[in-house]
């Protein structure tokens, strides 16, 4: 059992989800998305952040959705039939990302994969892992794990 997680785990490494925010290319790390799916109608819950619009029912399991555009402190695009949620599991809780559209699943090597530049007194923007180089573009490699803090997590499965 074990060597087949591990096959996975070989065949996923530097494979990547990509979509677009705008003008913006991200990835995101294949391992953590779990399915793509359109836009659908969001429930909405009272004292959640601004950025989560809420809640949709997903074959039964309630998953909690992230406009990333709004966590990134971009402006609110109206949905459309390009509009996707990426759901990803993150730290045992599924979270849907809504993001303007998919790209690709693409293969980004880890020698052409930087670390972001530090920008404002040595910070670092803590939601952006490293700057995949492909072709004369690059995209920015979400870090997941720092897409929603740990109380948040708290909160919402408090909420949930």
């Amino acid at each position: 059992m074990e060597e087949t997680l591990e096959f996975q785990e070989d065949t996923q490494k530097g494979k990547f989800l990509t979509f677009s925010l705008g003008e913006d290319d991200y990835g995101i790390e294949i391992r953590y998305v779990t399915e793509i799916i359109g836009i659908q109608p969001i429930t909405q819950v009272p004292e959640l952040p601004e950025y989560v619009r809420g809640i949709i029912n997903l074959r039964g399991k309630i998953v909690p959705v992230m406009d990333v555009r709004l966590r990134f402190k971009k402006e609110l695009k109206k949905y459309n039939d390009r509009t996707c949620v990426i759901v990803v599991d993150i730290k045992d809780i599924s979270i849907g990302l809504i993001v303007d559209s998919i790209s690709e699943v693409m293969s980004i090597p880890e020698q052409d994969i930087v670390p972001p530049p530090v920008v404002n007194k040595g910070l670092q923007n803590r939601y952006i892992k490293g700057i995949g180089k492909v072709g004369s573009d690059v995209k920015l490699i979400l870090d997941c794990e720092e897409l929603i803090e740990e109380d948040e997590l708290e909160n919402l499965n408090e909420v949930l």
